[in-house]
């Protein structure tokens, strides 16, 4: 159910025909260079690591938990077979500890199947990762866009995705959930391609660095 190139190219057609102000984006940044993720698991523990520290510190977090694992890879296998002390050295606090455990109990006991997840709806596959804890609505979202490649998503809650509407489309102030969700409604089915250049307008300012995963 991931995206295609002629989806790709149709979607890019239908964005700079229907909004100027994101086809000057599109001009700017170039081609469209998303590739889906196929670690699944893993974006889910990437996501975990990041939440509420800097990127540079999830990344540090990250290094040292893969050097504790003999593959080097971060699977469910792996990590179930690590004790707290283990993940409690290398900067993994206490409440992603208990997150880490319940994303790869769900996972090693089918609660979570990613192979169910990528044949689900939008809206299936969200539901079925939210019951993992410390896995919220914003973070399935970016999971069916950087690991699955669905092409019409879009995270009204997403701050750098408000920060970039605001100052491309000259809002006053940040725009609400609701005032973002009907300004997004101009790019369905292709919001995933809009969020992905809005994201990536930000970066051209030096604003953020890469996709909030």
């Amino acid at each position: 159910m991931a995206w295609t190139p002629v989806e790709i190219k149709r979607g890019l057609r239908f964005l700079c025909i229907n909004d100027s102000t994101l086809a000057a984006v599109v001009r700017n940044v170039g081609p469209f260079t998303l590739t889906p993720d196929s670690g699944r698991y893993e974006i889910l523990v990437r996501s975990i690591l990041s939440q509420q520290i800097s990127l540079a510190a999830a990344r540090t977090i990250r290094g040292r938990l893969q050097a504790l694992l003999a593959s080097g890879k971060i699977t469910a296998k792996g990590i179930n077979a690590l004790t707290d002390d283990q993940l409690r050295s290398v900067g993994v606090s206490q409440q992603k500890q208990r997150y880490l455990r319940h994303l790869t109990s769900c996972t090693l006991d089918g609660t979570i199947n990613f192979r169910r997840i990528a044949k689900a709806s939008d809206d299936d596959a969200i539901a079925e990762l939210v019951q993992v804890k410390g896995i919220g609505r914003w973070t399935a979202q970016m999971f069916l866009m950087f690991a699955l490649g669905r092409i019409d998503i879009f995270a009204p809650d997403d701050l750098g995705l408000r920060n970039a509407v605001q100052k491309l489309y000259k809002f006053p102030d940040k725009p609400t959930r609701a005032q973002l969700e009907l300004h997004a409604e101009r790019w369905r089915p292709y919001r995933t391609i809009a969020s992905w250049y809005l994201w990536r307008s930000l970066e051209q300012d030096a604003v953020a660095d890469e996709y909030p995963v």
